[in-house]
């Protein structure tokens, strides 16, 4: 734990370093600020939900995390999976499912677990990330249109339904709004300013449809005061509340029947899927968000670390009112352009947002809610990397095409859940086929040996590869399909780098046949570790016909011996 910090105190920055990391801190708060209200927004919780998560855990995971440039807070990835908890459970069945994700994050940093998520197959992460793209810019329909859309319960193909049939019911005033948001968010990089285009965008839909309402006496859209309401102490209020995130046990809070929610096996039971989901999701983007990172700023992760690091914050924020959090790719890279090299670029980040909101929550209650669907619009639009989707579909194998669509349908047409849960199953298919095919075994013809003179009653083969449960038996097959005049073969495991059980298990049907046949068996240059393990599975020194050498020459010897042997025998 703490990698990051350490490192940062150990590899002791000067003042200049720290005050450039407070003026990138600064500028990725800017960015943060809206992007963190419209993914809880799009989240189905009110907005300040989101700022709490990019305070709380935003401190915590820099603090603790094993990455010492990752921004963390609310993303996009999470909408899809936390918009359906909310609308069955509440913010407090929410708020408990991000605290048992945090949970199953810190068990897998301990359990070492970060370099292992780091290798799921690029057409599973394309397809995740398409997906959620997707279904979040179709949640934004309504809000850019202004339409009249009812909740509806059910999957993607009844939303899309109900979204054409509430079609009539568009209002051109929050069309011109979010159009106007959209062509800023779109035309802005062009300047290449170093304003935060996101920014300016909410800006020039917030003064506009402002000033609009006070000239036009018809003109009105929806702003986040309009939608968003709190009450503390007995005090009321609309849009955001100017207090910092305070402390409250989430079972505190309402479900969705507005009662307090009571803790039971049940009730983990079924947020347990929803959590798991959140957890990998949050492992993958962290650790590939790490990834990119240290290719921009030449540092080093530690993946364990990071994934610790990211279940604290998760643990922590929900106490606070905070949603699940992991490392945000876009607010990373924006950090590190802006010269960030230490976690107090995080820390100050979540410093701003939360002077931001004892200062100027009155003001962000003006932004229009058709502003906030465009900056959602183009958070899906650059998700999805359509270029990308689209590139890999056409050069990829047709394996990972079918791999990333599957992906992409999955997460689209049902939900996260499951598409998580079937996109690892495919990755690791697609690993274990991958390594079987990287597992030979190759008979070494007498007149090409590379081992000098062999005789006609000895067999050598070259055994390649991984030997476990997927590869075993197909590079074991042919070892016993052997002619009569053999009596002793020789197996040479120089690149043998693993066996598992089932290799194991094969080994010991290898040496019981060739026994039954009275034909000797002799293992060269396997790896210490491993012969270990086949003599604790019953594969002894020179008992039952098997003998053990230091090469195949040495192999050669010792077949010898054993043919004298048969011959004395004889």
């Amino acid at each position: 734990m703490f990698s990051a910090v350490i490192k940062t105190i150990k590899s002791r920055p000067t003042y200049s370093d720290l005050q450039t990391d407070v003026l990138a801190g600064l500028t990725v708060g800017v960015i943060a600020l809206p992007l963190s209200m419209a993914l809880a927004i799009a989240s189905g919780v009110s907005p300040e939900h989101g700022l709490y998560t990019a305070i709380v855990a935003g401190i915590i995971i820099a603090i603790s995390g094993g990455s010492k440039v990752n921004i963390s807070g609310p993303t996009a990835a999470f909408v899809v999976v936390l918009l359906p908890i909310v609308q069955q459970f509440g913010l407090s069945g929410l708020l408990l499912s991000g605290l048992m994700a945090g949970m199953i994050l810190v068990a897998m940093g301990v359990a070492k677990l970060g370099n292992l998520i780091e290798v799921v197959p690029y057409p599973v992460i394309v397809g995740f990330t398409a997906g959620i793209g997707v279904v979040i810019a179709t949640f934004q329909i309504k809000d850019f249109f202004g339409l009249t859309v009812p909740p509806v319960a059910g999957h993607y193909v009844d939303k899309i339904y109900a979204i054409v049939q509430a079609l009539p019911t568009l209002d051109l005033q929050e069309l011109f709004i979010g159009g106007l948001t959209l062509s800023v968010l779109v035309l802005w990089p062009r300047l290449r300013s170093k304003i935060p285009g996101h920014l300016i965008a909410l800006l020039v839909g917030t003064i506009v449809a402002w000033l609009a309402s006070q000239l036009l006496a018809d003109f009105s859209v929806a702003t986040i005061g309009d939608r968003f309401h709190y009450a503390i102490d007995g005090i009321s209020g609309n849009g955001i509340p100017p207090v910092a995130p305070s402390f409250n046990w989430p079972w505190n809070l309402p479900d969705i029947n507005g009662q307090p929610i009571v803790i039971s096996w049940v009730l983990i039971n079924a947020l347990l899927p929803s959590a798991i989901t959140i957890a990998i999701l949050g492992a993958l983007e962290s650790l590939l968000c790490a990834v990119v990172a240290d290719g921009m700023s030449g540092t080093k992760h530690d993946p364990n670390d990071e994934l610790i690091g990211q279940g604290l914050g998760n643990i922590i924020a929900p106490l606070f009112g905070g949603i699940p959090a992991t490392a945000a790719i876009a607010r990373t890279a924006a950090s590190i352009k802006a010269g960030s090299r230490s976690p107090l670029t995080a820390i100050v980040h979540g410093g701003f947002i939360l002077v931001t909101i004892l200062s100027l929550s009155p003001f962000l209650s003006y932004i229009p809610m058709a502003s906030m669907a465009a900056l959602l619009l183009m958070v899906a639009w650059n998700m999805s990397d359509a270029r990308h989707f689209i590139r890999t579909i056409k050069v990829a194998p047709l394996n990972d095409v079918i791999v990333l669509l599957v992906c992409f349908s999955l997460t689209v047409l049902f939900d996260m859940t499951i598409a998580v849960g079937v996109g690892i199953s495919l990755a690791s298919i697609l690993f274990i086929q991958n390594s079987i095919t990287l597992s030979t075994t190759t008979k070494i013809e007498l007149d090409q040996s590379r081992y000098g003179k062999v005789k006609k009653e000895v067999v050598i083969y070259d055994i390649n590869g991984a030997l476990f449960f997927g590869s075993a038996q197909k590079a074991m097959r042919n070892i016993t399909d052997i002619s009569p005049e053999t009596q002793v073969i020789i197996l040479d495991m120089t690149e043998v780098n693993m066996m598992d059980m089932s290799a194991i298990i094969a080994m010991q049907g290898i040496k019981e046949n060739l026994g039954a046949r009275n034909v000797g068996l002799i293992i060269s240059n396997l790896a210490p570790r491993m012969i270990l393990k086949l003599r604790r599975a019953g594969l002894r020194k020179e008992i039952g016909k098997v003998a053990f050498s230091r090469s195949v020459v040495e192999g050669l010897k010792k077949a010898d011996k054993l043919l004298l042997q048969y011959s004395a025998a004889d």
